[in-house]
């Protein structure tokens, strides 16, 4: 080992062949980052925002690791009279295992600080932009399932109207301006993978 670098010795070619690490500033910055996801425990992942001009002042439902908070009741009432399922925690199965999914998150960025393998680094994103997009496709997959599927004894029913929530951004509901959107947790998790993306460029150009 010398110079943060791993030198093999090739026995075809008979020359050094250099496996350079990442740099320690870079493991430290990913060792940080890392352990900042565990604030995730603790912060709302997601939230949907309803505006109306009966609620100008908005209605919002966040979405936690495992649970739901703020105005879910009265979201609930509401949708009642257009047939929509009641929303509760019963209907995420994600709640079952999402924190030890970030656990392991965690622990994944620990392993590349540790190690300082750029090669895991690698991994990392794949898995990372891999995961997002699965977990984009199951939050459209729930959204769609809860704005199509209505009660048809539903007192309130416009027809050919779906009240699919939005996957991310705005989308009008009838009389409702709705916005989906990372919360702090979300946007935690988001900065992590962006400042590994940033860390592996940095390296492998430097490589």
């Amino acid at each position: 080992m010398k110079n943060n670098s791993l030198y093999l010795i090739s026995p075809l070619e008979g020359h050094k062949v250099i496996m350079k690490k990442l740099s320690i500033a870079s493991r430290i910055i990913i060792a940080v980052t890392s352990l900042a996801i565990i604030a995730t425990y603790f912060l709302p992942a997601w939230r949907i925002d309803l505006f109306a001009p009966q609620y100008p002042e908005g209605l919002v439902m966040k979405i936690w690791l495992k649970n739901l908070t703020g105005d879910v009741d009265i979201i609930n009432g509401l949708n009642h009279y257009i047939g929509m399922k009641k929303i509760s925690i019963a209907m995420f199965y994600e709640f079952s295992f999402l924190i030890y999914l970030v656990a392991a998150f965690i622990a994944y960025g620990l392993l590349i600080a540790v190690t300082g393998s750029r090669r895991i680094l690698f991994s990392y994103l794949i898995v990372s932009t891999v995961g997002g997009i699965l977990a984009m496709l199951d939050f459209y997959r729930w959204g769609y399932d809860y704005g199509h599927n209505l009660n048809p004894d539903a007192p309130i029913k416009v027809l050919g109207m779906a009240y699919q929530p939005p996957l991310i951004g705005h989308k009008k509901l009838l009389n409702f301006d709705a916005y989906s959107m990372p919360d702090v947790g979300g946007y935690i998790i988001i900065s992590t993978v962006f400042i590994a993306a940033v860390i592996w460029f940095i390296e492998y150009k430097k490589k």
